[in-house]
């Protein structure tokens, strides 16, 4: 079996005003969707980061990933990932995130671009075999997995523009009661278990509140977490961690409080008696930042995410080496469509100490973007089951992925920044100061 025909397809999906540190989501997110096809008529398929760089990385490879075995995929990893070069130069690299919002990084780009070609060529092996893809990595360890509601203080909008313009489904979210609603909104709809609140947007006090009232509506029942993307100084995150001890407690956690792994092990130190978790995606980032976060306690759960961390198999070496360490293990979302939302869920299917329910973005993009054949992929209970189907589970749907690719030829912009939609519509003088409190 070889590959015969590798296609890029560049779209764009509607996304709302969703606010981060990093500033506030553009009205479309950029996706790129990676089609082989193989000479006995198998096609794999795969999402990732979109924009003109994920793209021409992606298109390099062009000469090695035509006329491929797609089983043989070691020789590729180690040629993009240098993956026997010395941890120590990678490190002195700075792997961190703390700068860069995701896909934007150049040290991971290796990773990020061979997860988008592993993850279709585990599509391809699973059709070849009739197997799952979890199954065909190892074998899953559950048949569903869950996943949080994911929160994001807002303005008001619901992504896309003029014509394509997309209803406003949870409104503004600028207070600790808006925060509810929309909880309140999204776990009628999805069923989700866990809440998770994207912070470091408002005054840490609005976010203690918002905080505090998820608590009193939910209960303990719910395990809360925060994630205010490294927005807090050291004193502030250690203030707020003492704040919403309780709150944090029973599954939650922490999430990236403020820069630097130094900081975070420095919070966790004055946190102890509170026994209040952290949590990174954005300090730790390759296993060598796993170590060092379990030899200072900085870090007492990572997030992973197949997209950047290396594909699949990757995502099974470091459950492996979290169980290894004592580490616990969740996963990091990013925008998405279905293709995604299903390599997440093989993945996550297939890591025995991923143990915390996993982020999605899926609840903000809309029907009028899903490119998976059938429609929106379902949530049962807040968790995705495992199809009883070969590969991923899914097909795409060609018309709708040409109307991805229309909507992305239309617009101005090819990469993310977060930073010049809020100078466009909050405030013409933000700039991304971290930390801001």
């Amino acid at each position: 079996m070889k590959i015969s025909s590798f296609a890029l397809h560049s779209i764009a999906i509607a996304d709302g005003p969703l606010r981060s540190s990093y500033g506030r989501h553009a009205p479309y997110a950029l996706r790129t969707i990676v089609e082989l096809r193989t000479d006995d008529g198998i096609t794999g398929w795969s999402e990732t980061y979109g924009g003109e760089k994920p793209l021409a990385a992606l298109e390099a490879l062009r000469p090695q990933i035509e006329g491929m075995n797609p089983f043989r995929l070691a020789e590729l990893f180690s040629a993009l990932t240098n993956s026997v070069a010395p941890i120590a130069d990678e490190v002195r690299g700075g792997r961190s995130q703390t700068y860069l919002v995701p896909g934007e990084n150049p040290l991971d780009e290796g990773l990020r671009t061979f997860a988008a070609i592993e993850i279709a060529c585990l599509d391809i092996i699973g059709k070849a075999t009739q197997q799952p893809v979890c199954d065909v990595i190892g074998g899953r360890v559950r048949d569903a997995v869950p996943f949080s509601a994911y929160l994001f203080y807002k303005d008001a909008g619901g992504g896309g523009l003029g014509a394509d313009a997309r209803d406003d489904e949870y409104g503004e979210v600028l207070s600790a009661a808006a925060c509810v609603r929309e909880a309140r909104q999204m776990i009628a709809q999805y069923g989700f278990r866990e809440i998770k609140l994207k912070g470091g947007v408002l005054p840490p006090d609005v976010e203690i509140d918002s905080i505090r009232a998820l608590r009193q509506e939910f209960g303990e029942a719910y395990p809360l977490r925060i994630d205010p993307n490294c927005a807090w100084s050291v004193e502030t995150s250690v203030r707020v961690g003492k704040a919403l001890r309780q709150e944090l407690s029973n599954g939650g956690y922490l999430e990236d409080p403020c820069p630097t792994l130094e900081g975070m092990a420095e919070v966790r130190r004055q946190l102890l008696e509170q026994d209040v978790l952290l949590a990174s995606n954005v300090a730790v980032t390759n296993f060598a930042d796993v170590v060092t976060a379990r030899d200072t306690e900085a870090v007492q759960i990572v997030l992973s995410d197949p997209h950047y961390w290396g594909g699949l198999r990757q995502m099974q070496h470091l459950s492996h080496v979290c169980g290894l360490l004592g580490r616990g293990m969740s996963m990091h979302s990013n925008n998405h469509l279905g293709l995604s939302l299903m390599a997440m869920t093989h993945a996550a299917a297939a890591c025995a100490n991923l143990t915390y329910a996993c982020d999605t973005h899926y609840p903000w993009q809309t029907d009028r973007d899903e490119i998976v054949e059938g429609g929106r992929i379902r949530f049962e209970d807040g968790s995705v089951r495992i199809p009883d189907k070969p590969g991923l589970g899914v097909e795409i749907d060609r018309d709708q992925l040409e109307r991805g690719k229309e909507r992305y030829a239309g617009l101005e912009y090819r990469k993310r920044d977060d930073a010049a939609e809020m100078r466009r519509h909050v405030d013409p003088a933000w700039e991304r100061v971290l930390p801001r409190w």
